[in-house]
């Protein structure tokens, strides 16, 4: 028999329950979240996903802290377009970049015939580039010592003659400008096997002989590791690539003293001292934090605070970074969804369109997804919590429709003979009545969050993925358990409690039909 009209059935009202309980633990996740220092003179520095720019970022933060200033590095935020469009929207203060990079990759479309002229460019988008830090680190081609022997390759045109080797480039080299597109086609290379994947595991795989040759910087540690052949570059492809700190212009103005600080960089790092420092930090395990610190020491007699957290601490503070990205995002959802399933449950033509868009959503890339969100949100939790919101959309709206739908045609007639209104039908008999579809659209929806926010470690959210990039960077699997295991944990926990919350958010009746 249907509820009386009016009764107050617990499973009446799980779903506001949810709802509100979710958006006060993210409230307070929030307010209990370590707040920015307010400081005048804070300076954001950022770097890329790669052992080299880490490093150099921790120097321009330890020099910026020694000159006074509060400092603050995100490290690893992804490839060259990430931190740049960081930098022009204001969301960092400084990185190092490359002039070969800046040329090729930022500005394709102008010839620069100096310095001056690259100079000119970033001053229009209100970025001053320090003088250069002293060294070249230019992009090649390297092979095993045993392969390119084996072949007789020693110049990257010697590739033309080995159409079947395998070559395993980083992703940004793929399709960069300056990369694999512009490569092939001034030496005519022939190779079609060829992939990206991350930069470091292409060593692995050279060393593991799975592939045949891949890019490499000239500073990095690796290459004297592994033994490998850098390829001559006979035909003058690749352009300097000299480091050069960038930073916007306002900070000679309002951080004078940090900007003085970084200008003392000019000239004291060479080529050597650069591979010596990627060394220490891949291949010696040390901190890019410790690594920076003995630099700075060393060349200018400072010593500069440094965060050195417990792995404790650092897991309670990318558990609370990875709960804030997942509870708000799946609050959103929930709000937006649950409406938006009713409706094409009611409105059946308008429901296919609402299914196929948040399809859509879904089958977007998440790291594509969340890179389309910088240039409106810039980097950090904000952009990731979008793109989480988007991708919980799908599992409640489709879970809600066809909980719906699925009522008996009798229990809709029954209801109406007993002159329910269209909202007390809803309220009474058909969201109890689907609410154990619904949970379940939640529940997939949270696992999906927890799984995918350790992709926002790539923009500068933190999470559990922060450790996971840094232990892939530094092949360092205690690092990458680091996060893997709590994001794990937090998987199941989530699981388990969205199953517990069955037992006292849907009809004893309904749990019984199932079992």
């Amino acid at each position: 028999m249907a509820p009386r009209h009016g009764s107050l059935h617990p499973a009446t009202v799980w779903v506001p329950a949810f709802a509100g309980m979710t958006l006060l633990i993210a409230v307070g996740l929030i307010a209990l979240a370590p707040a920015a220092p307010a400081c005048a003179a804070e300076i954001k520095i950022g770097s890329k996903a790669f052992t080299e720019s880490v490093v150099l970022g921790e120097i321009a933060a330890q020099l910026a802290r020694g000159a006074g200033a509060e400092a603050s590095h995100r490290r690893g935020l992804g490839g060259t377009r990430v931190v740049w469009q960081a930098l022009v929207r204001g969301d960092i203060d400084a990185y190092v970049e490359y002039t070969g990079t800046i040329a090729q990759e930022i500005f394709p479309e102008r010839k620069f015939p100096d310095e001056q002229a690259m100079r000119a460019a970033l001053a229009e988008r209100g970025i001053v580039m320090g003088h250069p830090l002293g060294f070249n680190n230019t992009y090649a081609l390297g092979m095993s010592a045993a392969a390119a022997g084996r072949h007789a390759i020693r110049t990257m045109s010697d590739l033309r003659a080995h159409p079947t080797l395998r070559l395993g480039f980083s992703n940004e080299f793929m399709e960069r400008a300056d990369g694999w597109p512009g490569l092939k086609a001034r030496y005519g290379l022939p190779q079609t096997d060829v992939r990206g994947l991350d930069h470091d595991l292409a060593y692995r795989g050279l060393a593991a002989g799975d592939l045949d040759a891949t890019d490499v910087y000239t500073t990095d540690a690796e290459i004297p590791h592994y033994g490998l052949v850098v390829l001559k570059d006979d035909l003058h492809y690749f352009p300097d690539y000299h480091a050069a700190l960038l930073y916007r212009a306002e900070l000679s103005g309002t951080a004078p003293d940090v900007a003085m600080a970084w200008q003392r960089l000019a000239g004291r790092i060479d080529e050597a001292s650069m591979a010596q420092m990627n060394a220490a930090a891949k291949l010696d395990g040390k901190p890019e934090s410790d690594v920076a610190a003995a630099f700075v020491h060393a060349r200018f007699g400072i010593t500069a605070a440094r965060e050195t957290d417990s792995r404790a601490r650092r897991i309670l503070q990318r558990t609370l970074e990875h709960l804030t990205l997942v509870i708000i995002s799946l609050a959103a959802a929930i709000i937006v969804a649950l409406p938006l399933g009713i409706l094409a449950a009611r409105r059946p033509v308008l429901g296919q369109a609402v299914l196929a868009a948040t399809g859509i959503v879904q089958t977007i890339p998440s790291l594509a997804l969340l890179v389309f969100m910088i240039p409106l949100l810039g980097i950090g939790g904000r952009p990731a919590i979008v793109a989480l919101f988007l991708y919980s959309l799908l599992p409640i709206v489709r879970n809600t429709y066809a909980g719906l739908n699925d009522i008996p045609p009798s229990l809709r007639e029954s209801a109406e003979a007993l002159g329910l209104t269209p909202f007390a039908r809803l309220r009474l008999i058909e969201l109890p009545m689907a609410a154990r579809s619904i949970l379940a659209g939640i529940k997939t929806a949270a696992v999906i969050n927890v799984g995918t926010a350790t992709l926002g470690a790539l923009i500068g959210a933190g999470g559990y993925g922060q450790p996971i990039l840094t232990g892939i960077r530094r092949d360092d699997i205690g690092m990458i358990l680091e996060g893997a295991i709590p994001a794990a944990i937090l998987a199941l926990a989530v699981q388990g409690a969205f199953e517990l919350a069955e037992r006292f958010l849907v009809a004893r009746g309904l749990r019984l039909k199932r079992a």
